[in-house]
């Protein structure tokens, strides 16, 4: 069964992984995958359903429980998820969200919130707020405890496309300002374009193309480089156009 050896020190990375295996049953899921991210590096995973994308953050996550597997990673002590449900409790206020689980944090909450844009919001209930603004509180949550390391399923998934776009720069703006290494699982390239250092793509469990974004920001889906890198990935995934 693979470790997860969350606190031992990491030389030069955030995260490595090495020859994970995830399977259930007979049906291979990861196939001795391999994977390092820098600290502060923001890496995006591409690949089609049933890829092992979100095996993946489970198994780093420490979510993948009973499932089988060989292989070894290790991950920081401090990692925060956040999920495409927002996944705030309903009788819950806003700022008792955002602090759960911490002790003496309301003034930190408070600044976690005003980072994401809903200072003034702290009583406020998860229902009185759009989908957008709980996924905020979703940030507002993971950041206040300061990971190491981000990991986000598809966190803007549920969002419609004006969302979408605003919620990108607020996770560049909060990431440029905390610094956790990210790994973020899409089904969008342009947005793992726009957001990623590196953009990786599965297929099968293995990693079969990884890219390098060095395009200036903001990164605009209109420029020739944006379109060229597009390109390399969608014949990665499979996609003629």
């Amino acid at each position: 069964m693979a470790t997860h050896t969350g606190g031992l020190a990491v030389d030069r990375a955030t995260v490595e992984v090495r020859g994970l295996v995830r399977q259930y049953g007979d049906r291979v899921v990861l196939d001795g995958l391999d994977l390092s991210i820098k600290p502060g590096e923001f890496v995006a995973l591409l690949g089609k359903s049933g890829s092992g994308k979100s095996t993946l953050l489970r198994a780093l996550a420490g979510l993948d429980y009973d499932v089988q597997g060989t292989g070894e990673f290790v991950v920081p002590a401090n990692v925060s998820v956040v999920f495409q449900d927002s996944r705030l409790l309903p009788w819950a206020r806003v700022l008792d969200n955002v602090v759960l689980g911490l002790r003496g944090a309301d003034e930190r909450g408070r600044q976690s919130l005003a980072e994401v844009g809903l200072a003034g919001r702290e009583k406020a209930w998860p229902n009185e707020l759009s989908g957008g603004e709980q996924q905020r509180v979703a940030l507002a949550r993971s950041l206040v405890r300061e990971p190491e390391l981000l990991l986000a399923d598809e966190p803007f998934g549920a969002l419609d496309a004006l969302t979408r776009l605003k919620m990108h720069v607020l996770l560049r703006k909060l990431c440029a300002a905390h610094q956790p290494s990210v790994l973020l699982v899409t089904h969008d390239v342009d947005e793992s374009i726009v957001l990623a250092d590196r953009v990786i793509v599965l297929d099968e469990g293995r990693i079969v193309a990884e890219e390098s974004i060095e395009l200036s920001a903001p990164r605009n889906p209109t420029d020739p480089g944006f379109a060229a890198v597009r390109s390399r990935l969608l014949d990665a995934l499979g996609v003629s156009l």
